[in-house]
């Protein structure tokens, strides 16, 4: 089963070789890596697609990262989506069929950023484009920036963290990923940024 596994780990030559052998030695596959942040504190979150090898569990390779000086897991999770989507081959998507750049978007943001739906959302006519898990009735949020959202209103559901950017003053788009990690800054602004190159994409 893949997992993907998000870690900090010292930004010094080295760290990413030491991470690599202590995940090959528990059990570990290593499938894809991506630099998710680099910190001013001399610190980097990677984000790390592997496989186990059978009766391996997740948490023997999460004790070996640990044990690494200065390496922290600050996330794991079955990860089916079959890879890793960097933001340069997402804008190869988006550019490569510039009438149908909104809706590529929609499809591209859960692999982009490793979260469960996305969904496009216009102020007047709601939900346009939307991966299968998402909501139907999703409804319109005011934003002039990318930004963390809170649980929409009357929802109970506490686990799931909800982050949103504007495509113009009538649409927005909105991720969603449960159970963590986080949303970083570093990710809320690349939101924004493929937000932007999208719109910006369809008017060609």
């Amino acid at each position: 089963m893949p997992f993907l596994l998000r870690v900090e780990l010292p930004d010094v030559p080295g760290s990413l070789g030491r991470l690599a052998s202590a995940i090959g030695e528990a059990g570990g596959d290593i499938e894809a890596i991506e630099i998710v942040e680099k910190r001013l504190d001399g610190t980097a979150l990677d984000d790390v697609m592997l496989d186990t090898v059978p009766g391996i569990m997740p948490d023997t390779i999460v004790s070996a990262c640990n044990a690494l000086d200065g390496v922290r897991v600050v996330w794991i999770s079955r990860y089916a989506s079959g890879g890793l989507v960097l933001d340069l081959e997402a804008v190869e998507e988006l550019t490569s069929a510039p009438a149908q750049a909104l809706d590529r978007l929609i499809d591209l943001l859960p692999a982009t950023f490793r979260v469960d739906w996305a969904a496009r959302i216009h102020r007047s006519n709601g939900v346009l484009v939307a991966t299968g898990a998402a909501p139907a009735d999703l409804e319109f949020v005011e934003i002039e920036r990318p930004c963390r959202l809170d649980a929409p209103e009357g929802s109970d559901d506490t686990d799931t963290l909800f982050a949103g950017a504007q495509i113009d003053g009538n649409e927005i788009v909105i991720v969603a990923r449960r159970g963590g990690p986080d949303f970083l800054d570093s990710e809320i602004a690349r939101l924004g940024h493929l937000a932007g190159l999208a719109a910006s994409i369809s008017r060609q």
